[in-house]
């Protein structure tokens, strides 16, 4: 059984929920990333910020990048995959919570991010197109 940790992308990157969203772009861009893990000062994940958030949740709504902090954008608690658990697992998950990266913890350690594009280079050719459509379902 192939499981998250084997197809995720280790050593995942956090923005601190106390830095700002200029920072977290800084960050994006050097990482050559479009979502990073919000971390907390507990080193608990609070959630996950997108290049998406930053332009639709901020500055289109007239806020300023610049004072804004990452913590500010981590809603609920954060949608997450054991280390452990299958890829169908994840599929399931990534489906049921429309999202298309996963953030990987192991107990409550941050240890990578799975994507839809990492599960899809996993799985046979055809199944590739049933995974991007259910995850990207209305």
């Amino acid at each position: 059984m192939t499981k998250a940790r084997d197809l995720m992308t280790a050593g995942a990157e956090c923005i601190g929920e106390n830095e700002t969203l200029v920072e977290a772009a800084r960050k994006m861009r050097d990482l050559d990333v479009g979502a990073l893990p919000i971390c907390g000062e507990d080193d608990r994940l609070k959630g996950v910020l997108t290049d998406r958030d930053i332009v639709v949740r901020c500055i289109a709504d007239g806020g300023d990048p610049g004072s804004a902090h990452a913590g500010q954008f981590g809603q609920g608690k954060p949608v997450t995959i054991g280390a452990d658990d299958s890829i169908e697992e994840a599929l399931a998950t990534m489906t049921e919570h429309q999202v298309r990266r996963l953030p990987v913890i192991d107990g409550h350690r941050l240890v990578g991010m799975l994507a839809q594009a990492d599960i899809a280079r996993a799985m046979p050719e055809q199944s590739t197109g049933d995974t991007v459509e259910g995850i990207s379902q209305p």
